[in-house]
């Protein structure tokens, strides 16, 4: 056997989380505090109903995170531990380092950061997109890979939300463009740079088995029930957030139904495919969110819902296997078909639902709480008039634009930096398999190496 490689390789991960979280340590130690109480108590009651509004919510966005997410990614049948394992890691290394730049950024007054659970809410969205980006080369990267990416992600995203919300004023409550369509793309661009233009070949361990899929559709399961939450949390209270969550819920109810007939009508002999039901059941929960909280009719939220379905469904059949051949585009879990495609039909639908919208429907306030804490951006469509509503609209689409392009550009960059040798990326013929990065009982039992294959899973662990 070749001479195991040296310590500092195999050490990386623990001693750059170890560094990372000593290094917060001592920030939070230094200039992080809570808001004072109130003495008076009118503001203690505010802020009691404010707390019991958001805990809920923000409860049900973190089982969708950790649980459901985690249980959607374990399709590939020997990666499931390694799937949400590293869902998990990303979802509080990239949370911690997001309440840090969002401190000194926006909540940074007299020398010290005040943090509430809005605070705390706002930077988990930023982790929502580490987490949906990494899904492009998910199987293929190291845990130091990911970690990169988390930490070049989140700035560009915080940056990206607030020329988009703040700057050009654009209504997005659900993240349809700020989350959904940005993390897509800079995670498309990470898989560009990261695997070039070589093709990747299909690798025999990431076929789904039945019990994966099985595992993997209670995920969507789990997402498809708290995506109203994850939708309405940060609308204003009142008839915003009802609308929100009543447009989500129809528009998600439509795209399970035409996600089922889709898939029987694309596949032979009209059988369900299990990537589109875990897929396309959700492509109606990322559509809506730019226009969940306006007031549309019903049957707008019923047909967005379904048209996103379609999309969905049609990317996975047709696009992903033609971006793969023609451009040598990875994306493993087809976030190109849940979060890019549904994610411009839902920008484009905003655009759409402001300029027709109608002199009585359009007296309602379009209004979000800003995911910064700063000043709601909102419009109200009865003093918009004509140009108003037009100007709106071009801001919808100039939004859209700087999503994909800054996302694009940003994730091409990100995805250069992990080539780099130091960050342990696996080989092909050791990606998706957990004992990789897992010690696993059934094989410490088994006989000692005696294969080829064996003899680098070994070399490659101390590495990792």
């Amino acid at each position: 056997m070749a001479a195991p490689p040296p310590t500092r390789p195999r050490r990386l991960l623990p001693l750059s989380l170890g560094l990372f979280q000593g290094a917060l340590l001592l920030f939070f130690a230094i200039f992080v505090t809570y808001d004072e109480p109130s003495a008076r108590a009118e503001d203690a009651n505010l802020v009691a109903n404010q707390l019991y509004g958001i805990f809920p919510l923000f409860q049900d966005i973190q089982v969708m995170l950790v649980v459901g997410l985690g249980l959607l990614l374990t399709f590939l049948p020997l990666y499931g531990l390694s799937a949400i394992t590293h869902n998990f890691l990303l979802l509080n290394f990239s949370t911690q380092w997001a309440l840090v730049l969002q401190g000194l950024l926006h909540h940074f007054h007299h020398g010290q950061v005040h943090l509430d659970l809005h605070n705390l809410l706002t930077a988990e969205f930023a982790a929502v997109t580490v987490l949906i980006s990494v899904g492009a080369v998910l199987g293929r990267t190291s845990p130091c890979q990911l970690l990169v990416v988390a930490t070049c992600e989140v700035p560009i995203y915080l940056a990206s939300e607030w020329a988009i919300v703040t700057h050009l004023g654009v209504l997005d409550v659900g993240g349809t463009i700020t989350i959904h369509v940005f993390s897509c793309y800079f995670g498309l661009g990470v898989s560009k740079a990261l695997f070039g233009a070589a093709r990747q070949p299909v690798h025999p361990k990431e076929t789904p088995t039945p019990r994966s899929d099985l595992l993997s559709l209670v995920g969507t399961l789990i997402l498809w029930v708290f995506w109203p939450s994850f939708v309405a949390v940060l609308c204003q209270p009142g008839d915003a957030q009802h609308r929100a969550i009543l447009n989500t819920l129809l528009a998600m109810s439509a795209s399970a139904v035409t996600t089922v007939v889709a898939s029987s009508l694309l596949e032979r002999d009209g059988k369900l495919s299990p990537g589109h039901l875990q897929n396309g059941s959700l492509a109606g929960g990322v559509a809506i969110g730019a226009v969940a909280d306006m007031a549309v009719p019903p049957v707008a939220a019923l047909a967005l819902g379904s048209l996103s379905a379609v999309a969905c469904v049609l990317g996975f059949r047709f696009l992903t296997p033609l971006l793969a051949r023609k451009l040598a585009l990875q994306d493993q879990c087809g976030i190109h078909n849940l979060h890019g495609l549904p994610g411009i039909l839902g920008a484009a639908a905003s655009a759409v639902a402001i300029l027709v919208a109608s002199e009585d429907t359009s007296r309602s306030r379009f209004s979000q709480v800003s995911p910064v804490g700063g000043n709601a951006s909102e419009a109200v469509g009865g003093r918009w008039g004509d140009h108003g509503a037009g100007r709106q609209a071009l801001y919808q689409a100039a939004g859209l634009a700087v999503a994909i392009g800054g996302s694009l550009l940003a994730g091409l960059l990100a995805g250069a930096a992990l080539r780099l040798p130091c960050l342990a990326r696996p080989p092909e013929q050791l990606c998706f398999d957990d004992s990789l990065y897992f010690n696993i009982q059934d094989q410490a039992e088994s006989p000692g190496p005696g294969s080829t294959a064996e003899e680098e899973a070994l070399a490659l662990k101390e590495r990792v």
